[in-house]
Parts: structure tokens; C-alpha cells; sequence
């Protein structure tokens, strides 16, 4: 899977009422959940983003609450991926279940501004910052994961091998 898009700058610790505010925690509608995205933050944000953008961020991202409302905004927003310094474990495992693409990479991070152009290719855990002509090598997202990704979830996957299954029999 590979990505472009404009990064968008985030600091340390931002936690799951930040990506959405608990006041919008009354719905499951991505579209509704994408408009009120990083809205604490950047009130503007979601009007702001394109398909294909990056939220980059430092340590702990999606620290707080087990909110699976948070990747799902995130994805529906148009975002690509989420590159951060470390992810909370909780948001590590829903934005994978939720079929959001995300990787750790430090070195990346420290370098990168709002505006930047990247480039992700997720396969291989290579990050490009064409702004800054700079090359990052991030951990690759194992293989069952890049499967659930591709899927779309773990509820598609799970849904796409009951099919495969059926039409075994």
C-alpha cells in the first residue's frame, strides 16, 4: 500500500477526546465522526484536509479512552495513515481493527512540518519527506496486519473469510 499526501503536525500525548470530542461519541456515522475530526485542536481541520493526508504526530498518540470512534474519524476525514513517535496501545490495535494504516518512525517525525509532502509506502515501512528531500526507514506492518488493512478491518476480514470458507463447501 503506498500513500501521498500533506502532513499535519501534531504534538505529544494527544488523546482520543482530541481526534473526537466525547460531545460527538452519540454517533457511529463516519461522515459525521470525519466532519468534527482534530476539531479541538483545529477547528478547521476537517475542511482543511485532503485525500490522502498524514497526521503526524510525537509520542503516545491516542493515548486516553479504548474509543474505536477515533480511527474511524481519522480514516473517514480522507487520511491516509498516521505516522507518530509511539502510539498508545489501545489506538494501536483499534486503528489496525479499523483498518487505518499507521507506523512508528522517531526519526521521521522530528524532522517534519504541516505542509510537508509525503510519501508512504507501507509495505516496505519507507516514508519519504519531499519537501526536505529526506528518506525514513520506519518498522513494516507485518503481514496478518497489511491483511487486515487491505481488507478494510477486522470485521471485513473476518467477513471475507467466512466467504472464502462457505465457498469451500
Amino acid at each position: 500500500m503506498q500513500f501521498k499526501g500533506k502532513a499535519w503536525k501534531f504534538g505529544d500525548d494527544v488523546d482520543t477526546d482530541a481526534i473526537i470530542p466525547a460531545r460527538y461519541l452519540n454517533t457511529s456515522d463516519p461522515k459525521v465522526l470525519a466532519q468534527h475530526c482534530m476539531e479541538d485542536a483545529d477547528p478547521q481541520f476537517a475542511s482543511k484536509v485532503a485525500a490522502g493526508d498524514v497526521i503526524v504526530a510525537g509520542k503516545n498518540f491516542g493515548c486516553g479512552s479504548s474509543r474505536e470512534h477515533a480511527p474511524i474519524a481519522i480514516k473517514a476525514a480522507g487520511l491516509s495513515c498516521v505516522i507518530a513517535h509511539s502510539f498508545a496501545r489501545i489506538f494501536y490495535r483499534n486503528a489496525f481493527n479499523m483498518g487505518l494504516p499507521i507506523l512508528e518512525c522517531p526519526e521521521a517525525i522530528e524532522s517534519m512540518a504541516t505542509g510537508d509532502e509525503i510519501e508512504v509506502d507501507l509495505d516496505q515501512g519507507v516514508i519519504i519527506n519531499h519537501t526536505r528531500n529526506e528518506r525514513y526507514q520506519a518498522q513494516a506492518v507485518p503481514p496478518f496486519m497489511q491483511r487486515l488493512l487491505q481488507a478494510g478491518g477486522l470485521m471485513a476480514y473476518v467477513q471475507e473469510q467466512m466467504r472464502d470458507e462457505l465457498t469451500k463447501s
